[in-house]
């Protein structure tokens, strides 16, 4: 039985193992996934420990994508533009490929709910390790632009200008914010802690979609918020999540997931 694991500190929170164990039941696949507390100072010995007994790959979340990115011997496309790795391949050569599946499981979710992105205007609030994951697959889908708005101006455009060879894509601070965005994309944890980010309700309230990263048990205060000024679509992170997992999935066995039965149950479960 092939044995896959999530590592993080914390990750008693951690819901992978439910949904790669339903993956797993849907498409007939014989794995083991559990999730593994490591200490701070020990995921390099950790990885290369359960690599040794067998394992077949690991998810990686908070705080050790960057690690896991400095720990892998070839980098994905994707994780090398995020600069950091949430999913690890161990190679039958003994080598371990690093990749991430964030930004897929964003853009997977937007399209599942019927979110079109080629040719539109989007917004993406923050720049922190959130947005950088999530640029590049949304680039590839083909929006007419992506403006990149953060509190620290400066970080936006150390972002941007990654990705400036695309020749659709800006930066700029909250406050410089302009014209009708399609999509407005919350990267911040901002929601979590009941916090709005500081942009011009009027921007807000001309998007036809609203998408936050977040999510909870109730709806966050940045959908809230949306849904009162009138926005239409308002959709929050557990797609992704459960879409970002589908994608390790699909690399690890061969077979992509459907994900619709997997975030019926866990919206139940919130």
């Amino acid at each position: 039985m092939d044995k896959y694991v999530v590592v993080g500190n914390p990750i008693k929170h951690s819901k992978s193992p439910f949904i790669h164990q339903q993956f797993a039941q849907q498409t007939d696949q014989n794995i083991v996934y559990q999730k593994e507390l490591v200490d701070l100072d020990g995921f390099s010995a950790f990885i290369q420990q359960f690599k040794a007994v067998g394992g077949k790959g690991c998810n990686v979340t908070v705080p050790f994508k960057e690690e896991a990115y400095a720990l892998a011997d070839t980098l994905s496309e994707r994780a090398r533009a995020a600069g950091a790795v949430n999913t690890l391949i161990f190679n039958a050569d003994g080598s371990i490929t690093g990749d991430n599946t964030d930004g897929q499981g964003l853009v997977g979710d937007l399209l599942n709910q019927q979110v079109a992105i080629k040719e539109k205007r989007i917004l993406v609030i923050g720049a922190g390790g959130a947005a950088r994951g999530c640029i590049l697959p949304i680039l590839n889908q083909s929006p007419s632009e992506v403006v990149i708005a953060n509190r620290t101006a400066s970080k936006a455009a150390s972002l941007a200008q990654q990705f400036n060879h695309a020749g659709n894509i800006k930066s700029c601070e909250f406050a410089e914010l302009s014209g009708v965005f399609d999509i407005i994309i919350n990267s911040t944890s901002a929601s979590l802690s009941g916090a709005l980010p500081p942009i011009d309700e009027s921007i807000i309230a001309q998007a036809d979609c609203c998408y936050d990263m977040a999510y909870g048990s109730e709806e966050t205060c940045f959908l809230a918020w949306a849904r009162e000024l009138g926005v239409a679509k308002t959709i929050d992170g557990l797609g992704m999540l459960v879409g970002q997992a589908a994608e390790s999935f699909r690399i690890w066995r061969g077979v992509l997931p459907k994900t619709d039965s997997v975030l019926n149950q866990m919206r139940q479960g919130l």
